[in-house]
């Protein structure tokens, strides 16, 4: 399968997924303390290289990604809901997109807000300051208050890269650096 058509598929079951957890957590007045619990849950995913390796390799059984993530949801603390979410997506063998359907229940949830959603990544963390005078950047482009989900990878080696809706800024040390070396392969 070509890889744009694997990308719309796991978007595809991403949405699906996440607009039913969205519609539930509306219903107990969860969406907050539900986006808190997917955060916690992204961040152990991001600093556990077996637990990416659980969740992205088709070599785990069904039974044994249920068994995992039910452990780890426990032991973490994460709420029934999320708990409950996570346990049906182990099952149906969908774990593989779990980072997809975290990024549209973020998304969906600042649409109800009235918000905008950004993705960011930096090469390392933000401070509060930071956070802040990139939301101001973004509300004055946007016109409007902007949710801000930052991820961290070290691989970029500095700037950031900011995703808003179908919109890109890369400012990465990394691509500024291979534009510079095909720009050098052109010129020699």
């Amino acid at each position: 399968m070509p890889v744009a058509d694997t990308s719309q598929l796991i978007s595809g079951v991403a949405e699906r997924y996440a607009s039913s957890l969205f519609e539930l957590a509306l219903e107990a007045n969860a969406v907050d303390a539900v986006g808190a619990d997917l955060g916690r849950f992204e961040a152990m995913i991001q600093s556990s290289d077996d637990l990416k390796r659980l969740v992205l390799s088709p070599v785990f059984s069904a039974e044994d990604q249920l068994n995992a993530i039910s452990a780890l949801a426990e032991k973490a603390g994460l709420g029934a809901m999320v708990a409950n979410f996570l346990k049906v997506v182990a099952g149906n063998r969908r774990l593989f997109a779990v980072s997809g359907m975290i990024s549209a229940y973020r998304q969906i949830a600042a649409r109800h807000r009235g918000e905008v959603a950004a993705e960011v990544t930096s090469a390392h963390a933000l401070t509060a300051e930071q956070e802040k005078e990139l939301k101001d950047a973004l509300k004055g482009v946007t016109g409007k208050d902007v949710a801000v989900s930052v991820t961290v990878d070290p691989s970029i080696l500095g700037g950031l890269i900011v995703k808003v809706g179908s919109r890109q800024i890369d400012t990465s040390l990394r691509t500024k650096l291979s534009t510079l070396k095909l720009a050098l392969k052109e010129v020699g």
